[in-house]
């Protein structure tokens, strides 16, 4: 057997799984190859260090902070989304009342009035544009399955 053939016992070695034979021939190889012998030892090390760590349950009064915190973002996130809607909404209708009373006004220019209007129809452009390249981008995004 090989070197390679034993690193498959080094574990079973370390936890006292192997049968009989196997020790017998894996303490065999030990003894002659340098190479297993130093793995073995820096595995051991190792081991003896992971058995020694405990698992540290977190105080009531932390989990208790953790849980207050994310409630406190998600209300606050939520918040932050219907002042905005209502914001646009709002920026919205004003906008439309205020270019329905200048487009209304026989005492403001045509000129005004075309370029009022010609300045809506390319923000109307521009915000179709944009939604449907992020639909494309979205409909085509190879990660989108991808858990975070």
């Amino acid at each position: 057997m090989t070197c390679r053939d034993y690193k498959d016992f080094m574990m079973g070695y370390l936890d006292n799984e192997l049968d009989d034979a196997q020790r017998r021939a894996f303490e065999a190889h030990l003894a002659s190859c340098s190479d297993c012998r130093k793995e073995i030892e820096e595995f051991t090390k190792l081991k003896q260090i992971t058995d020694n760590v405990t698992l540290v349950e977190p105080e009531d009064r932390l989990w208790q902070q953790y849980w207050g915190g994310l409630y406190n973002r998600i209300e606050r996130g939520i918040g932050w989304m219907v002042f905005s809607v209502a914001g646009i909404l709002l920026l919205i209708y004003g906008g439309f009342t205020a270019i329905e009373t200048v487009i209304r006004d026989p005492t403001v220019s045509t000129l005004l009035k075309v370029g009022l209007l010609a300045l809506l129809a390319g923000l109307a452009i521009l915000f179709v544009s944009v939604v449907r390249e992020r639909i494309y981008f979205w409909s085509r995004d190879r990660y989108k399955e991808v858990r975070r």
